[in-house]
């Protein structure tokens, strides 16, 4: 239907809004999120397709990551599309840069187990102003390694080789580094929740610092002292099992977050720890409004930094590593297939003329100058031939090449800089007042440190032994090459080579692979010999110092490697592990509860949550916090109480912050829409107000779909103080039952009359001042929410 059309059919009364675009979609979008910075809108179809639009529709490119996509998120800034999978994954795209290439992949981190139902992604406040020491924010970090190494290199690419990584995509020169120099900036988190209700913090995006984990459906959360899953609230003891999340938010200061989560809350006067089993008491089954303590974010925040921006590059160059060893030993392989594939007919030839030897050995035969047998003479001349040979030659020149580039060029570049920035993070674990609160141990790292020198020396033996491994199949190749021309002119003389080099060669390369066993993984690593007098000199090396393994030049290259990568992970788990024990749940709200989950549709529910600043400094609950969260959700249909109706609940943080929980108190509100309307999704835009959609529920055959969208300004309404709830109790039964539920009137608020019947989801953009609704009969229509807002579409 044509805009003018529609404006032609609309109440007079009710245009407040200005559509700008009433265009169709091909597919049903089950997600859509608008660009903080930029007139882009994500949207993601029911085909977990991922779509990239203009503000003026203009379609920049759809692509799809073959996997189900249960969740988007932008990176503040706005050039970073986080994508949330199935399969518990983060997928990062760089659209700044792949905008005409479907969405450059920077990255793809294993967060979770389950499916990842919400992201956040949340930078530190500009202002600067965070808990702890009056002068840590005028902290600076200088990343050193720039100063003494060129570019970190990046995974190899070899025309005609597919990269195959499953951790960074092809068509990825930069990306991993685009992603990092933007950290090196401001210090940011990404928070996601899967459906299993566990709850994960990443720094950049890239290094997982955090982790709230659900076990046996039952919510984990990690104190100082001890693992507990009790939480204790007031006078009495709850315990909360988590069934999913559904929302997060994180405040600008890092302190605090918010999450909104489907549960059963058990409430108990008294838990003893031999009943803490048994679950005796009063449950509900419901949504749960969580606030969770994160400030060890904002109090260690340079801290945090200095290690993450270490730690992800190390993780990068490990990637780069291990790529650059699989890739080398891939080329090894094929060319070695090529050169035993050759000389396999020789085998064939050797029975076929009842002899009773090997191939090598009618080698050595002819190499002494003993009479030259026919199998090995038909072999040389016809079914090898001097072109045969020429080609197997280039084959391993080509990839000795090849190979020696990846050393240069990748390899050994890498593991250099693995090792100075192992050595930085050594420097900075020794500040243990500092450094040992967030888990960066002195030990491990040293131990991460000694790893890496030694996968540096096992790095240049391994140049070393493809340099003379390359020589003496050249040598073996010149040999045969003048065995074969003598033979084709009949001629008995054969040619004087490096006869030592030759035998060699056909003792020790013939049959067996010096090289490949440093590049194959293999559950039972060869041990490589080493003369007793090397031993004896790093036994005497050792006692000086430096390293404590003396064996290590007895392992192959991709065994040392393997043990880099166990202490590597080692080294960065019990950071992990300690920011989760500093991780705590401050409190818990029951929003509204349900019979049972098992009947009950959660993703029918709509919810929102956002943080705002403080604009009520005499308000009770928000007095002392610069930030106040927001809880938006709709009480679902299942409810036994007034249906169709909105609640807002802000403050929990805030109330969490007071010492004396006896007398701290939460705000809520809770809007009554007026019978005929039925709410479809909401949204909390910017300066507290709150966007309806709201579809006519009475509708006569002949007319036409009708619905609206509402805008409320909350700082207009009145919160009502609600006290700590008792056992047994939640927000939506108090109010309801202290009549704290406000009819809403269409005529009072900004209401657009929209001639479609709508659908979830609702995309708006505070920056912007937009909104992009999508109706049940496959289209989407974008309106300007401001008045006075001019066209916000820009050419790029």
């Amino acid at each position: 239907m044509a805009e003018s059309e529609m404006l032609i059919d609309e109440p007079p009364e009710t245009i407040p809004f200005q559509l700008q675009f009433d265009n169709p979609v091909a597919s049903e979008i089950k997600i859509a999120e608008w660009n903080p910075e930029k007139d882009l809108l994500a949207m993601v179809t029911e085909e977990s397709k991922i779509v990239l639009h203009r503000f003026n529709w203009q379609r920049l490119w759809i692509t799809s990551l073959g996997k189900p996509i249960t969740a988007i998120c932008w990176r503040p800034d706005g050039k970073v599309l986080a994508i949330g999978l199935e399969d518990g994954s983060v997928s990062l795209h760089d659209v700044e840069v792949g905008v005409l290439r479907s969405g450059k992949v920077l990255k793809q981190v294993k967060l979770h187990i389950a499916a990842i139902v919400c992201l956040k992604w949340e930078i530190e406040d500009e202002t600067g102003e965070f808990v702890g020491d009056e002068n840590r924010n005028m902290f600076h970090y200088e990343d050193r390694t720039s100063r003494f190494f060129p570019p970190a290199p990046r995974i190899p690419r070899i025309p005609g080789v597919g990269s195959g990584d499953p951790g960074s995509m092809e068509n990825n020169e930069d990306s991993s580094q685009e992603l990092l120099n933007f950290s090196l900036q401001r210090f940011n988190l990404l928070c996601s929740g899967d459906k299993d209700g566990s709850v994960c913090f990443s720094i950049f995006g890239i290094f997982p610092i955090g982790r709230i984990v659900c076990y046996n459906r039952c919510i984990f959360f990690y104190t100082v002292a001890c693992m507990s899953m009790l939480l204790e609230l007031s006078s009495d003891l709850r315990k909360l099992m988590v069934y999913s999340c559904v929302q997060i938010a994180l405040s600008k200061d890092l302190s605090h977050l918010v999450l909104l989560c489907f549960g059963e809350l058990v409430n108990r006067d008294s838990l003893s720890e031999e009943a803490s089993c048994l679950y005796k008491g009063s449950t509900q089954n419901g949504l749960h409004y969580l606030q969770l303590n994160t400030s060890i974010f904002c109090e260690r925040k340079n801290e945090l930094h200095q290690v993450a921006q270490q730690a992800s590059n190390i993780l990068e160059l490990i990637e780069v590593v291990r790529f650059s060893l699989s890739l080398m030993h891939k080329q090894w392989s094929d060319v070695l297939t090529v050169f035993h594939e050759k000389f396999r007919s020789l085998s064939s030839l050797i029975v076929d003329h009842g002899l009773d030897s090997s191939s090598h050995e009618e080698l050595l035969s002819l190499l002494c100058g003993a009479r030259t047998s026919p199998a090995i003479h038909q072999f040389l001349v016809n079914s090898l031939g001097e072109l045969g040979l020429k080609r197997v030659s280039k084959s391993f020149d080509s990839t000795g090449k090849e190979m020696y580039l990846i050393i240069r060029e990748h390899l050994q570049p890498a593991v250099e800089i693995i090792g100075f920035r192992v050595g930085e993070l050594r420097a900075l674990s020794r500040f243990h007042a500092r450094y040992n609160t967030i888990g960066l141990d002195e030990k491990l790292i040293d131990h991460f440190e000694e790893k890496a020198g030694m996968l540096l020396i096992q790095v240049e033996r391994l140049s070393r032994i493809l340099s003379v491994t390359l020589l003496q199949f050249q040598n073996f190749f010149s040999w045969l090459s003048k065995c074969i021309k003598l033979m084709s002119e009949q001629s008995d003389q054969l040619p004087q080579p490096n006869s030592e080099l030759v035998v060699v060669f056909l003792r020790s390369l013939f049959n067996h692979d010096p090289l490949g066993i440093h590049l194959k993984y293999s559950k039972q690593c060869p041990h490589i010999k080493v003369h007793a007098a090397t031993m004896e000199r790093v036994e005497e090396l050792m006692m000086i110092g430096g390293f404590a393994d003396p064996k290590f030049l007895q392992r192959t290259l991709v065994e040392e490697f393997d043990l880099l990568q166990n202490s590597c992970k080692e080294a960065f788990l019990l950071p992990l592990t300690v920011i989760s024990q500093k991780l705590r749940c401050e409190d818990v709200m029951p929003l509204y509860s349900f019979p049972s989950m098992s009947s009950f549709n959660s993703a029918a529910v709509p919810t929102s949550l956002a943080y705002y600043k403080n604009l009520w400094a005499d308000a009770s609950t928000c007095s002392k916090s610069r930030n106040v969260d927001y809880a938006c959700f709709r009480i679902p249909n299942e409810s036994p109480e007034k249906t169709n109706t909105v609640g807002i609940l802000r403050g929990l943080s805030c109330c969490s912050q007071s010492f004396d929980k006896e007398d701290t108190l939460v705000e809520a509100m809770f809007l009554h829409i007026q019978d005929g309307y039925h709410c479809v999704d909401l949204a909390l835009y910017k300066d507290c107000q709150l966007l309806l959609l709201l579809n006519e529920t009475v509708v006569s055959p002949n007319s036409m779909d009708r619905a609206y969208m509402m805008l409320v300004d909350v700082k207009e309404l009145s919160f009502f103080s609600v006290s700590r709830l008792s056992a047994g109790e939640n927000i939506w039964e108090f109010c309801y039952s202290k009549d704290y539920v406000i009819d809403l009137d269409l005529k009072d608020w900004k209401v657009r009359f929209v001639p479609h019947s709508l659908v979830a989801p609702l995309a708006v953009s505070a920056s912007r001042g937009v909104a992009c609704l999508f109706a049940l009969r496959r289209r989407a229509l974008v309106y300007i929410l401001e008045e006075d807002e001019e066209d916000t579409s820009d050419v790029e």
